[in-house]
């Protein structure tokens, strides 16, 4: 007995100790994926702008990456995830293919009779998430309901590839998931350079590259399954009792995961009833507040939650509460800095990545860096989540997130009033009041999680928290002065210097004040004691002993 126990803690702490290795892979091809997407981003800027068709394009691209998140990387994710596990624990080889094929063939069948249902009722959909249009501007939401028809089938292919990102993921096959998204923007990027020009209006054929990206994804992924033995044979049995739990779990599980993107659909919607160009503002400056969430934030949860399923699973209390302490400290030493950079910088670098004067204005630029600081304060809390929520989704609980999340949704439909209207009346800048609104509920939402992970007893704080946040605190303080210095030595503060420069001289000075505060921060790190190896995952994990 003892002997299996010493292999079982061997086998334990090689898979605890490849957290960072693996989490490293996935930030590699993540940031990649994101930086195509912001190189997309500049694309889209030179050749749909800001202006009535843009926003018609991100509402229908919106739709189906909105029910994306809930199927795909949402609640299905973490109600297959946790349950693939448990029967790779206690179940055979047979038994895990069995539980995948069904599920696939159940999950692929309701979502191929939901895309067929609102392509056929598109127009209703674009009444529901754009009903200013409906009534208003005939126009757009002609165009709305039309381009929805083509970007709606995404979600089935975009799913499905989520099924076996899944499968992968479960396996310790990070790289193949990470590396995915990259397919969607190599073909955005083509559909806008290639096909656009052969358009008439140029936001149809980037309508046409959301249905062809989902196909791309969904296939590329299949030869990996079948490496493993894990291609599905999909059958349809809604009795099944893996299915039936997953399903179980996937209703709270979708408020429970997906109340950030609840959140931005309703900004989205209210955008419509606020000035042209409200949608596109919010949209790049969710797209770069969004670009620290996805390289590390996600990452990092999709390497934990595998880990801390499988903890769970063999009643490791210690290494489960330590997965979770090394996930949160990991979190907070890249949001932070991450936050007080994108709140400082927000002007220059939207002007360097999608002012070109033509199609994006100044009052453009000016007007997405007002709701990138709004989202850049609230990014902490953004991160937090995205690994507070798996310490509950890995043991199966997903009814305390689901009852915090409805707060938090409550939260930001409240402020959403409070902060919109008087932003709109006086000022002509509702849209920063929706970032906002969606900043300050994430924080509840984060604070809520925390709160309960400590009172069920699921996390227990390590000892040093003290001096990491003094660490935090110190480094990111000194990195703001000295980017604070050289910007105003620079006059870098002041939008007309920044929209008067070539694109290579905005990319080479916001290349470079990004770099010193980097090397002012990990300096500062550094002297006040902080080490790579505290980057490290859990040094070993506590079995049970019978």
């Amino acid at each position: 007995m003892l002997l299996t126990q010493d292999s079982v803690a061997k086998e334990q702490k090689t898979k605890d100790s490849g957290l960072l290795r693996s989490s490293g892979v996935v930030s590699f091809f993540t940031m990649l994926s994101r930086f195509m997407g912001l190189a997309r981003d500049i694309i889209f800027a030179r050749v749909i702008g800001a202006e009535a068709l843009a926003d018609v394009f991100f509402v229908a691209f919106k739709i189906p990456n909105f029910f994306r998140r809930l199927f795909a990387e949402g609640a299905f994710a973490q109600a297959f995830v946790p349950i693939l596990g448990e029967y790779r624990e206690k179940g055979s080889q047979a038994a895990v293919k069995e539980l995948i094929n069904r599920v696939t063939g159940t999950l692929g069948i309701s979502l191929l009779g939901l895309t067929v249902v609102i392509v056929l009722a598109s127009p209703v959909m674009a009444a529901i998430f754009a009903p200013k249009w409906f009534f208003d501007d005939p126009a757009k939401f002609t165009a709305t309901a039309d381009m929805l028809r083509i970007t709606f089938p995404y979600l089935l292919f975009i799913s499905m590839t989520g099924v076996a990102g899944a499968i992968l993921n479960s396996y310790d096959r990070f790289a193949v998931p990470a590396f995915t998204p990259l397919l969607l923007n190599a073909t955005l990027i083509a559909a806008a350079l290639i096909a656009a020009p052969l358009f008439d209006e140029p936001a149809y054929a980037l309508a046409w590259g959301v249905f062809m990206a989902g196909v791309v994804q969904l296939i590329f992924q299949l030869p990996f399954l079948h490496r493993i033995h894990m291609l599905p044979t999909p059958k349809v049995d809604w009795q099944d009792k893996g299915v039936r739990k997953i399903l179980a779990l996937m209703g709270p599980a979708i408020f429970g995961v997906s109340v950030s993107q609840i959140n931005l659909l309703l900004d989205t919607m209210l955008a419509t009833f606020l000035p042209t160009g409200s949608v596109s503002w919010l949209y790049y400056s969710d797209r770069l507040s969004e670009l620290p969430l996805g390289v590390f934030a996600v990452a990092i949860a999709t390497v934990i939650l595998p880990n801390l399923s499988r903890h769970h699973a063999a009643d490791s209390k210690q290494a489960y509460s330590e997965t979770l302490d090394w996930a949160l400290k990991m979190v907070l030493i890249i949001a932070v800095p991450a936050a007080a950079a994108l709140v400082l910088l927000a002007e220059p670098i939207l002007v360097t990545l999608f002012y070109y004067g033509d199609v994006m204005t100044a009052r453009d630029m000016s007007m997405a860096t007002l709701s990138l600081r709004a989202y850049a304060v609230g990014l902490v809390a953004f991160m937090l989540i995205k690994v507070l929520a798996p310490g509950f989704f890995a043991r199966q609980d997903m009814r305390t997130p689901v009852r915090i999340g409805v707060i938090a949704m409550v939260s930001n439909m409240v402020l959403n009033l409070l902060f919109v209207l008087p932003l709109h009346h006086y000022w002509q800048i509702g849209h920063v009041g929706l970032a906002a609104a969606t900043s300050v509920s994430a924080f509840l939402n984060a604070l809520l999680l925390f709160i309960y992970l400590r009172k069920k007893d699921i996390y227990s704080c390590s000892t040093h928290w003290l001096r990491f946040f003094v660490s935090l605190l110190l480094s990111v303080g000194i990195m703001v002065l000295v980017l604070l210095w050289l910007a105003n030595y620079q006059s870098a503060l002041d939008a007309a210097f920044w929209q008067q420069l070539s694109w290579w001289q905005r990319s080479s000075n916001i290349a470079a004040l990004c770099g010193a505060g980097f090397i002012a921060y990990m300096a500062c790190l550094f002297v006040t004691g902080f080490r790579l190896a505290d980057l490290r995952g859990p040094s070993k994990a506590t079995t049970s002993e019978s």
